[in-house]
């Protein structure tokens, strides 16, 4: 990144080089996803990453980046030739964020157990009212970073499997990860060896009970006795010609309270679209659900309840890349210019996780 304008100001570039991952060759790696063809005007794979953070987190403009660059002595290039390096730099800039991701390993710590949160972050291109691009993650709660990120574009929907599960892991998300099919992909990717809490809306999963026929959720919320939390035992189909898989259905009835701003937020979200609210989910509004593949003798209705709300720390993670990084103030308005912008934030990102835990785990005394 560049340094500051003051000339008694340190090149910390090298410290932040330190910060990458051992044995990483960055002008290999920029020869072998052919973003450095050939050394003209910029001369290494380490050069054209810094030109890269410069621009993306770095916050300058390419006229800047390239007479910075000039007067520093690392590039050669115009602005008109450096946003065509961009272009063909994002699989580079791909592969150093997968790098960074690696050294993370699983840690059991609940339950003997990995627990990971995923979600996903929209963004919006300038002057766009809607979402543009996401960042899916997958957050490990134990070593406090980031096991997955990817990116892609409007049309990439959230999705359980986004992230390769690990032996062991319970993996958490919200209610736009209710798909059974998801599930099931996630289930096959393990062995079997994971699972998985999910916070479900009343509509999105096919649900069936012990007579093969199809559960009306909502009849099953209205007939469920009084008390705050219940346990239910059913099946999910992920499509008509699957075979139903068994799942629990952890519900909790909420508070009064809880339930008016509920149906208030419904009310305003029809007016604001001008439809008409379905009755039924003013039912649903009434219950937080979760759909679960943990077993009841291990894990009890309470300790999946628990267990979701740990999901919150995904979300302080998405609000430090906007509010500290500002990856949501997107500047550039091509594909690849964009890719390239947005993978030079989550590099820094991914190394500033990797700084923060090294100040976690020091003494505040200074000794062991």
């Amino acid at each position: 990144m560049p340094e500051a304008s003051s000339a008694e100001s340190p090149d910390r570039f090298a410290a932040f080089l330190d910060r990458l991952p051992p044995g990483l060759d960055l002008d290999a790696l920029a020869r072998e996803t052919k973003a450095l063809r050939r050394a003209r005007g910029v001369r290494s794979g380490t050069d054209l990453l810094r030109l890269a953070l410069a621009w993306g987190p770095g916050g300058y403009s390419l006229q800047r980046v390239a007479a910075w660059a000039g007067e520093h002595g690392i590039a050669d290039v115009t602005d008109e030739a450096l946003i065509q390096r961009f272009h063909g730099t994002v699989p580079f800039l791909q592969a150093v964020t997968g790098h960074l991701l690696m050294p993370i390993t699983p840690a059991p710590c609940w339950h003997g157990r990995v627990l990971r949160v995923c979600d996903s972050t929209s963004l919006s291109k300038p002057a766009s009212k809607g979402t543009d691009w996401r960042v899916h993650g997958v957050y490990d709660l134990a070593s406090g970073g980031f096991s997955h990120l990817e990116l892609t574009d409007c049309h990439g929907g959230e999705a359980l499997d986004r992230g390769k599960p690990v032996a062991g892991e319970i993996r958490i998300g919200d209610r736009g990860y209710a798909n059974a099919q998801a599930w099931h992909r996630f289930c096959q990717a393990s062995e079997g060896q994971a699972d998985y809490i999910i916070r479900m809306r009343w509509n999105t999963v096919r649900l069936i009970d012990a007579q093969n026929a199809p559960l009306d959720l909502i009849k099953l919320l209205q007939a469920l006795p009084p008390g705050e939390t219940h346990d239910v035992a059913v099946r999910a189909q992920s499509g008509k010609q699957q075979t139903p898989v068994p799942i629990r259905l952890v519900i909790r009835r909420r508070s009064p309270e809880a339930i008016e701003t509920a149906h208030k937020q419904l009310r305003q979200q029809a007016s604001r679209k001008q439809t008409r609210l379905d009755d039924r989910s003013l039912v649903a509004a009434g219950f937080i659900i979760l759909a679960t593949s943990l077993s009841a003798e291990g894990f009890p209705a309470a300790e999946v309840l628990a267990g979701y709300r740990l999901r919150w720390q995904i979300e302080l993670a998405f609000k430090r890349l906007k509010s500290l990084l500002h990856i949501d103030k997107i500047r550039t308005r091509t594909k690849a210019g964009t890719q390239c912008w947005l993978y030079a934030h989550l590099i820094v990102a991914l190394l500033c996780d990797d700084l923060s835990q090294e100040f976690l785990e020091s003494s505040p005394s200074g000794t062991c």
